[in-house]
């Protein structure tokens, strides 16, 4: 049976101060299962911090929301995937939908930084999904299969690669609207069928999780559809209570 995959993705919230504070009270009430893991993803700044509260917690991980794909470089502003392993990460995330919409980030992009991740030795968690107007326009599963063969292009070897997929409807990112557990289901089937395809019996062991408006309310339904096999949470992650609920479901 795959492990349980909760994701905590804080997105610009959470500095040292509260990570801190956040991750005392979280850790206080998690009893570490093993048929789980939790990732929690700070902002950049917060990532020691995190790191370093769960350093005695093997399940659980640290992430980091964004890596540049160069090593390194007059890149102002910009993370390197050794870097963000330095610091105490595990994991990166890559292609959430506000890289993609909100910066402009494109497929081939995230290509370059899902293999800078793994030439870090991170597992990277790559996000797909569509618009409400590609939804509407019947164009879901090509898009999200296309996301995938892109951002996994330039990844070599990669039926031994550390890495877990994300469908996060960009409908449904902040909205308040959740695709149903159903819809969650039938897109998760097509990402699966295409992993099979891709790297045969590999494709059944890698992680699919959910994301777009998850909270307490809904986690446990999502959770129980059919290759739903974790959650990527936004809002309700960054208060530890909340987040402390949909991690013990």
């Amino acid at each position: 049976m795959k492990r349980r995959v909760l994701a905590a993705n804080w997105k610009m919230n959470n500095g040292p101060t509260a990570a801190k504070a956040f991750m005392n009270a979280f850790l206080a009430g998690y009893a570490p299962r093993t048929d789980r893991t939790i990732i929690i993803f700070p902002p950049a700044v917060a990532l020691t911090t995190v790191s370093s509260a769960a350093a005695e917690r093997d399940d659980v991980l640290t992430g980091v929301q964004n890596i540049y794909w160069a090593e390194k470089g007059a890149f102002t502003g910009e993370l390197s995937a050794s870097m963000a392993g330095d610091a105490g990460a595990s994991v990166v995330l890559v292609g959430h939908s506000e890289r993609r919409h909100v910066f402009g980030e494109t497929d081939a992009q995230c290509a370059k930084k899902c293999l800078a991740a793994s030439r870090a030795k991170l597992t990277f968690i790559l996000c797909v999904g569509e618009t409400i107007a590609q939804r509407e326009a019947g164009e879901t599963e090509r898009l999200v299969t296309r996301q995938l063969r892109e951002g996994v292009s330039q990844t070599p070897n990669l039926i031994s690669v550390d890495f877990l997929l994300a469908y996060e409807p960009v409908w449904a990112i902040g909205t308040g609207l959740t695709a149903s557990a159903g819809d969650a289901s039938a897109i998760h089937t097509v990402l699966r069928s295409e992993l099979r395809q891709m790297i045969g019996t590999r494709g059944e062991e890698i992680p699919i999780l959910y994301g777009g408006s998850v909270n307490t309310s809904n986690a446990a339904t999502l959770l129980a559809a059919p290759e739903v096999d974790g959650l990527l949470v936004g809002g309700a992650s960054v208060e530890a209570t909340s987040w402390l609920t949909i991690a013990q479901t």
